[in-house]
């Protein structure tokens, strides 16, 4: 949810009116500081006019160190609980200044991609991704899996997509869970449509 208000926010931003001066006019609130909305240098890269051109040198930098800073899961171990995993797709809290910072976040995977085939609220921005285990549990396939959902802009350098891990919105193991809601067979995921 903090992404999609993000992406709102950010395609509002007029050419007049400078990033730091809609930053100055907000005000910390709760655990949420205004100092999460200060982009680093890969946002700042993304949020380019698209009138501007490309630098495709510094793109392939950028993307390049989103790929050598994703780590291996600890024990190379991949995949969790499915059922957990299910949790995290489906919990759209976390990192809103109502939320209990105590609580874990979740991922709201539902919110751009459908996985559950019978489920019927699901968004559209993403792909679906009903059916995403029958690709195989191959190491690259899971790697390729691992990384899109730690720093997608390892792949796609402007991405929509949350940097789950890399920007800590979810743990490793909320991680590994997801990763099992996506390649167990007994995954809902996985499952025809009844």
């Amino acid at each position: 949810m903090q992404l999609l208000a993000f992406i709102i926010f950010s395609s509002s931003l007029c050419a007049d009116e400078p990033y730091d001066a809609l930053l100055d006019s907000m005000t910390d609130k709760n655990f949420v500081t205004v100092e999460r909305l200060k982009q680093d240098e890969l946002q700042e890269f993304c949020s380019q006019p698209r009138t501007a051109s490309v630098d495709e040198a510094r793109a392939a930098e950028l993307r390049a160190a989103a790929l050598s800073d994703v780590p291996i899961p600890s024990g190379e171990n991949y995949l969790g609980d499915w059922q957990l995993g299910e949790k995290v797709a489906s919990n759209g809290r976390g990192l809103q200044y109502s939320d209990d910072p105590e609580q874990e976040n979740g991922g709201n995977c539902y919110a751009c991609h459908q996985l559950d085939p019978s489920e019927v609220a699901y968004g559209n921005l993403g792909p679906s991704l009903s059916g995403y285990g029958a690709r195989g549990q191959s190491i690259v396939m899971l790697q390729y899996t691992w990384t899109k959902l730690w720093n997608t802009h390892a792949y796609n350098i402007c991405s929509h997509m949350p940097r789950f891990g890399a920007a800590g919105i979810l743990t490793e193991q909320q991680l590994r869970d997801v990763m099992a809601f996506l390649f167990d067979p007994n995954s809902p995921v996985n499952r025809s449509q009844p």
